[in-house]
This record gives structure tokens, C-alpha cells and sequence, in this order.
């Protein structure tokens, strides 16, 4: 089977199908899907449509609750504590991003926390949320399995607990960093174990701390902290924010949904929404960070370096190409995808672009 591409809208109608079939209410199977294929559009690849038969698999498992009452139970006026009860991560987070807005709105900032959620995608689905209102987003979580240990452990305790950031601009490119605390996010690893690639040195080392780079045997070791010992410190500030202060899982208590498909998770994630327009002039602030990216991307540059990048430019990019192209599916997805279909009696995903 060669590799294909599938334009957004059959991609988003095929994943709304598996999740109407597994039981979620029409507009929530829609908003989940609307989500997950976002997130290969903008190239998250190891956080999009190859989660949906590993969620699939919690679902049947009786690991999610597909009705949930998702409620604030703690709140001020710049802050709030979500619920999720147990919901699909997205609808969680897409309900506490959407809080955090309208706060930021009267409080110029606000902080909403998530506990018992699930897996919610990338971290910059959430954060980019705020640009569609000129705000700023930031956006912080606890992994949803334990691959780092403590620098100079060997009991993995920590999780890739991703950051991200979005900066509203007026023409440039928005600025979006998001990113694991680790030199590389697990779902990275599951990517190039579907595709059969390699892992580049760098990404894991094993348990005598050799370089690991068969994505295969990625339960052999363990992933890499960025900037050593500072990103070990980093992964465990963002798992405090968003998993301990929000009562959600932390260190040993963080269960494997590799592994576990029944267990409840009580993942725990943040949101954070600044209003600009509380500083100043909103078109002003937005000029200059477009001034400021030009100026960075025009710096002296390194020999041999034909460009230099700002964070979210590159997705930017991907994401046009993706909406004009379509979204490259390898031949091993395609078969989950369709297998998952047979599995639950739908229409199987119908691809007419192949490259």
C-alpha cells in the first residue's frame, strides 16, 4: 500500500464516525474530531488521528466516561478549577480554554486548571485558542505516562509534561512554541515506530545510558530531558502546575495508558489566557511582535543555515500545505484506521489522493 493523503473534511467525518460509533454524543464525537485531525494539520502527527484507536481501545475498556458532567468546582475571579469527570481530554480542555477567555476578558488574566481529564492532544491546540481573540495562550500538562526519571535516576517519575505558548501577531506567522520538556515528545516515538524509521540519536538511552534508537524497544529505556539536569527541573515545575495543584496525578501516580486501559487517569492540565489589550494598545503590541520576528529571521546567519525559524512557523506552514495537499497518512495508519472501522462495523476511510 502506497502512502496517501486525505483532505481535512474526510479525515474529521471518518473520526467523528469511529467516535459516534463508540458511543460519544454527536457534538461532542464532532468537537473531539474537529481536535484530533487539527492536530495533524498543523504536523503534531504523533497527537492526531494515529490516537484514535489507542482511545478507541480506553473507550471499549470502560476507561473514559462518555457522558461527563464536566463542572467548575473551585473558582475566582482570574481562576477556576474544571472537573473533567473522567471526558474525553479535548472536551475538557476545549471548556476550561473557553473559561479562561472570558475571564481574561474582565481580569486581564486568568488561570483555569483541569483534573480528572484525559489525553487532550498537542499542547498548542489549546494554546492557539487565545488568537482567535487576540490573546495570548499558554498552556501547560502532565503526560499521560511516566518516561523520565529524576536526573541520575533510574525510576521514571516524570512525564514529557509539554509547554506551549501562542503570541497573536498582525502579519507574520502567530508565534506558537509548544513542546515537551523532553528533547522529544513520546508520541514522536510511536510515529516512527508506525512508519518502521529510527530514532535519531539524542531522543532515549537505554538503562546502562547508551544511545537507544529502535523506537520498538523504547520500553528498554527511557526518554531525554532537554538541557539535562534543567529540563528534569522544568518537567517537574509544569507536572506541579498542572497535575499537583490541580489534584490530578503526579509522579507515581500517573497511570500508563499505554499499558492500562481501564484505570482512570486524572490527568491534570492548565490554561493560561493574558489579555494584551490590558497593556496597551492591542494593534501596537501585535506590530511589534511582528517587528520582532522580522528582525530575528533577517539576523546575521550561521554558514550553511539557509533560514532562520521562529517557533510555529514551520506549523504554520505544514498547515497550509496540508489544506491545499492534504494530510499525508502512512500505510500502516491507513490499515489501523480501517481495521478500527471493521472492528466497529462503520465505512471504512476513503482516500481518493494518493502520492
Amino acid at each position: 500500500m502506497t502512502e496517501v493523503r486525505a483532505k481535512r473534511l474526510q479525515l474529521e467525518e471518518f473520526t467523528a464516525s469511529v467516535m459516534r460509533a463508540l458511543g460519544l454524543p454527536l457534538e461532542d464525537a464532532a468537537t473531539v474530531a474537529a481536535l484530533m485531525v487539527d492536530a495533524d494539520m498543523q504536523g503534531s502527527d504523533g497527537h492526531g488521528v494515529i490516537r484514535l484507536a489507542p482511545y478507541a481501545k480506553r473507550i471499549l475498556a470502560g476507561g473514559i466516561n462518555l457522558n461527563p458532567d464536566i463542572k467548575v468546582i473551585q473558582e475566582r475571579t482570574a481562576m477556576a478549577l474544571v472537573d473533567g469527570d473522567n471526558g474525553m481530554g479535548h472536551l475538557v480542555m476545549k471548556k476550561a480554554t473557553e473559561l479562561a477567555i472570558h475571564k481574561a476578558r474582565t481580569a486581564g488574566i486568568a488561570w483555569v486548571g483541569s483534573r480528572l481529564s484525559n489525553h487532550a492532544g498537542p499542547a498548542s491546540l489549546y494554546a492557539r485558542m487565545a488568537l482567535q481573540h487576540d490573546m495570548i495562550g499558554l498552556y501547560f500538562a502532565v503526560g499521560n505516562a511516566n518516561h523520565l526519571p529524576p536526573w541520575g535516576g533510574l525510576d521514571m517519575l516524570l512525564s514529557t509534561n509539554p509547554i506551549a505558548a501562542a503570541i497573536p501577531t498582525l502579519n507574520e506567522a502567530p508565534v506558537v512554541l509548544d513542546m515537551a520538556t523532553t528533547v522529544a515528545a513520546y508520541g514522536k516515538v510511536k510515529a516512527k515506530a508506525q512508519r518502521g524509521e529510527m530514532m535519531p540519536e539524542g531522543w532515549m538511552i537505554d538503562r546502562q545510558g547508551k544511545p537507544l534508537l529502535d523506537p520498538t524497544k523504547s520500553e528498554e529505556g527511557f526518554l531525554l530531558p532537554i538541557g539535562g539536569y534543567k529540563g528534569y527541573g522544568l518537567s517537574l515545575i509544569v507536572g506541579i502546575l498542572a497535575g499537583t495543584l490541580n489534584g490530578a496525578a503526579m509522579g507515581s501516580q500517573v497511570i500508563d495508558f499505554n499499558k492500562d486501559f481501564s484505570t482512570t487517569t486524572n490527568t491534570g492540565q492548565a490554561i493560561a489566557i493574558m489579555d494584551p489589550s490590558a497593556f496597551g494598545d492591542i494593534t501596537e503590541f501585535k506590530q511589534n511582535i511582528d517587528t520582532l520576528v522580522r528582525e530575528l529571521r533577517s539576523s546575521e546567519r550561521m554558514p550553511g543555515v539557509d533560514r532562520i525559524w521562529l517557533p510555529g512557523e514551520q506549523s504554520h506552514e505544514k498547515r497550509l500545505s496540508n489544506e491545499a495537499q492534504g494530510i499525508l497518512l502512512a500505510p500502516s495508519l491507513m490499515k489501523q484506521l480501517n481495521d478500527l472501522a471493521a472492528q466497529l462495523n462503520i465505512k471504512p476511510l476513503t482516500v481518493q489522493i494518493q502520492t
